[in-house]
Order: structure tokens, then C-alpha cells, then sequence
């Protein structure tokens, strides 16, 4: 066995197939020192505070490839000026090696303007200051949705969510306001039905029943009736029911006069009116008398007490004497006089 491996041919052979990995070995590292061009290295130029075009110009000169990166922009450089460069200036790289360049840009980069219609104002807020937007004005209008975004406005424009807009840029906002109190309802008997929920949009009240004579939906149809009436008055936001046909208001007299038995009824509150108030002044009279009776009672007599009693105290003194001189006829005068006597009286006893 051990001389079968020793034999002249068996050793030729395996020094025949070291050589030949040798050689692999070898073909394959001197293939990848020429081409990753090992031993031929480039410095990294200094392009930084140049333009991108001088930058650019220099790294192909080199040989060097290069990717532009538009860094956030700083208002204190110039545009299109190289800030940052990766790898560092003066770092030793291989011919054909990617430098990236980070470039100030003209302007502020683009945001997009975040969806916050019919969201509530405070978190709008929040959403456009989190994308880099400011809020200008806030612009009130009536509307249902109190404090709600209605309308985004860009220098004077309507824009819709989606919008590109520079960052940092300043966005109007049309704020709701809430519905207004006591408004009056339109008349909207003799137009057409697209008409009239139109007009009911405009003041700011939602379209309610919408029943057509006929079936068909067609909103060319004249309006003959409206629920409530016109000008009455009510809240916005409420809702406006409408009845429309081909025919004209006047043609549809009969089915008006049927709505008006139903939609315009009048209770005559006048008789239990009445009523309640005789109920009401009758019965709390009584009450009211005594309180009045008791206190103004012990007031009178002691402001009255001085004055009256020195000139009524004068005057029965003057009738004593008539009465003395006049005793033929005691018939005629008697009776008047001493009528006042008992009256002064009373009042000096008091």
C-alpha cells in the first residue's frame, strides 16, 4: 500500500495539480489588483464652497463619478453651493469611485399641503406646522361647521390637499364660523328644482324632502310648495322640504290647499288665554291687599299729627260759636255742623 503511494506517477501527479492551483491562485489576485486598479489611487479634491458646476467639472477631471444631494436649504449660503462632500477632502479613493456632493439648493424644498378640510382649526394647525407650512390669516365665514377649515388659500388662490408648496410657505385659512340664529327661509315657489337647492346651499340650510308630482326625479320641475313657508324664520342648517311637478303653482291649487291643512295649521290660543289670566289676577288679589293694609297703616299718622291737629283744633272753636248765636233755628244748621265737630275730634284723639 505504501509503495503504491510513493510511485513516480502518483507524485507527478500531485505535483502537477499543486502547480496548477498555484497558478489559479495567482491568474486570480492579478486579476482583481488590475482590475480594482490596486496601487493607482486618487485623492479626493477639495470642492467644497465651490458651485456644483466647478465641482462637477473638477471630479470628472480626476476621473472621479459624483451624485448631487440637495441638502436642506440654508439661507446663509449661496445656491447651488457645495456645502459637505463624502468622502473628506484629501481621502485617497480608486479612479472611477463615487463622491457624493451635498449641495445648497435655490430655495426651500417642496412640501406637500397635508388634507385638513372640515378638520378642526387647532389641529389643523398642528398638521401644517409639522410639513414646514406657516398659518396667515384666519378668515371667518357662516357656516354649519363651527371652527372647521372651509377653504385653504395661497396668495390669494384656492388650493386644493396635495398641492407642492415651497417650505415654510404661509397658507390662509377660511374658518367656519358657526350657523346663524333667526335667519329667514327663501322663497323657492316657481323655480326649478336645480334652483332651488342652489339657493338653499347659498343660505347655508340642508335640502330636506324632495317630493316630485310625478315621480320622475326630474329636477327641471317647478317647486309649487316649500316646508317652511317662505320668509319664515329659522336656524341655518335646517332643513327645507319641497314639493315640485310640470305644472305650475297656480294649476296646483287643490294639492296646495291639502299641504296648507297639514304644514300650516293655526291653534286659537286666545279663550285659554283669557282664562288663565282671570285665574291669575283673581286669586292672588286678596294677598296682595293685606301686606299693603298692615304696613303703610302706622306711617300716616305720625307725619300728620302736628300740623292738622293746631288748624283743626281752630275751627270747632268757630263753630261752638255759631252754634251759640244761631238757637232759634236749630232745624237748619244743627245738622250740617256738628257733622264736622265728631270728624276734628277723632283726629286730635288720635
Amino acid at each position: 500500500m505504501l509503495k503504491s503511494l510513493f510511485h513516480w506517477k502518483v507524485l507527478v501527479n500531485v505535483l502537477v495539480a499543486a502547480l496548477v492551483f498555484t497558478g489559479l491562485v495567482w491568474l486570480t489576485f492579478r486579476w482583481l489588483e488590475i482590475h480594482t486598479n490596486h496601487g493607482k489611487e486618487i485623492a479626493v479634491p477639495n470642492v467644497i464652497n465651490k458651485s456644483v458646476h466647478d465641482a462637477i467639472k473638477i471630479l470628472d477631471d480626476s476621473g472621479l463619478e459624483y451624485e448631487v444631494d440637495s441638502f436642506k436649504y440654508d439661507p446663509r449660503y449661496r445656491p447651488f453651493q457645495v456645502l459637505q462632500i463624502y468622502p473628506s477632502p484629501g481621502s485617497r479613493v480608486k479612479d472611477g469611485r463615487t463622491i457624493i456632493l451635498k449641495v445648497n439648493p435655490k430655495t426651500y424644498a417642496q412640501v406637500s399641503v397635508p388634507d385638513i378640510l372640515d378638520r378642526y382649526k387647532g389641529l389643523a394647525f398642528r398638521q401644517l406646522e409639522q410639513v414646514g407650512l406657516k398659518v396667515g390669516d384666519t378668515i371667518f365665514e357662516p357656516s354649519i361647521q363651527r371652527d372647521a377649515v372651509i377653504r385653504m388659500m395661497y396668495n390669494g388662490t384656492v388650493i386644493k390637499p396635495g398641492s407642492l408648496l415651497s417650505r415654510f410657505s404661509t397658507i390662509d385659512l377660511v374658518i367656519g364660523s358657526g350657523p346663524k340664529r333667526n335667519i329667514g327661509v327663501p322663497s323657492l315657489v316657481g323655480l326649478t328644482v336645480q334652483q332651488a337647492k342652489a339657493i338653499i346651499a347659498q343660505n347655508l340650510f340642508e335640502v330636506g324632502l324632495v317630493e316630485y308630482d310625478d315621480q320622475k326625479n326630474d329636477e327641471s320641475d317647478i317647486v309649487y310648495y316649500q316646508d317652511p313657508a317662505p320668509y319664515d324664520v329659522r336656524d341655518q342648517g335646517m332643513q327645507i322640504d319641497i314639493w315640485a311637478s310640470k305644472k305650475t303653482p297656480a294649476e296646483m291649487g287643490a294639492k296646495i290647499s291639502q299641504l296648507n291643512s297639514i304644514y300650516r295649521i293655526k291653534i286659537d290660543t286666545s279663550s285659554t288665554y283669557r282664562k288663565y289670566e282671570e285665574t291669575v289676577y283673581r286669586e292672588p288679589a286678596p294677598s296682595r291687599v293685606e301686606p299693603s293694609v298692615e304696613t303703610p297703616a302706622p306711617v300716616p299718622p305720625k307725619r300728620e299729627t302736628v300740623q292738622p291737629e293746631v288748624k283743626k283744633q281752630e275751627t270747632p272753636k268757630k263753630v261752638e260759636v255759631k252754634t251759640k248765636t244761631t238757637n232759634a233755628a236749630p232745624s237748619k244748621t244743627t245738622p250740617a255742623k256738628p257733622v264736622e265737630k265728631p270728624k276734628a275730634k277723632k283726629v286730635i284723639v288720635e
